[in-house]
């Protein structure tokens, strides 16, 4: 199918054609944070062997490691792949993110996950164009150098994530309920506002709106 075509799809029936298409040469990105459960569930309905590739920085909350092996077990995926930074950069990552987040995130994210795709064609991940004005013309599906970008949520409203959660009688992430509707490492992350965007909780009082793994085209990603 080519790119236009595959443009024009959403969900699950974006998500079929890249497995079908791509076969072998795809893997899924996933935080295991808020709303993931909704993009795992729609790969699990399609290839729940689907390589998912889960980016441990150390400082994630240990609620998310615990949702992590909730929707393992509840959406039958059978092949989550744990990255990690090297013992070095962790170190040099140290208390970071109090004065470089954006090299914290370099060292924590941008560098272990572009080992980890290094096989890979395609990349599909969970972002949504009403998560932040940044995002607010999200395609699809994006090529992005050599690797094919794939949001197959790109287009859904919070509504739309709301009625599939029901519908599915999904997990939620424990953080939830206590009002973070976006979740990264716990020093950079906090509930959001009534009122505010779901990203406004990340990076809050700075400028920094994104980690780098979606800006960032990892294929030039050198140690």
């Amino acid at each position: 199918m080519s790119l236009a075509a595959l443009a024009q799809l959403d969900g699950k029936a974006l998500i079929a054609a890249v497995l079908r298409d791509y076969a072998g040469r795809v893997a899924v990105t996933s935080s295991f944070g808020a709303e993931s459960a909704v993009l795992l569930d729609l790969v699990a309905q399609v290839d729940p062997s689907a390589p998912v590739i889960f980016l441990d920085t150390g400082e994630l909350f240990d609620e998310t490691v615990e949702y992590r092996y909730a929707l393992e077990r509840k959406l039958g995926l059978s092949n989550v792949i744990v990255v990690r930074p090297t013992d070095e950069d962790r170190k040099a990552a140290e208390d970071l993110w109090q004065t470089d987040a954006d090299r914290c995130c370099e060292l924590r994210k941008v560098r272990p996950l572009a080992k980890a795709v290094a096989g890979f064609d395609v990349l599909i991940d969970g972002r949504k164009r009403v998560h932040s004005a940044e995002r607010g013309a999200l395609p699809t599906v994006q090529q992005a150098g050599d690797v094919l970008k794939v949001s197959p949520l790109a287009t859904w409203s919070e509504d739309h994530i709301e009625a599939h959660f029901v519908a599915r009688a999904l997990p939620r992430h424990p953080l939830v309920a206590q009002g973070y509707r976006s979740i990264g490492c716990w020093p950079c992350t906090r509930p959001t506002k009534p009122g505010e965007p779901a990203r406004a909780g990340r990076w809050a009082g700075s400028a920094k709106t994104e980690c780098g793994i979606h800006t960032v085209s990892l294929g030039t990603v050198k140690d």
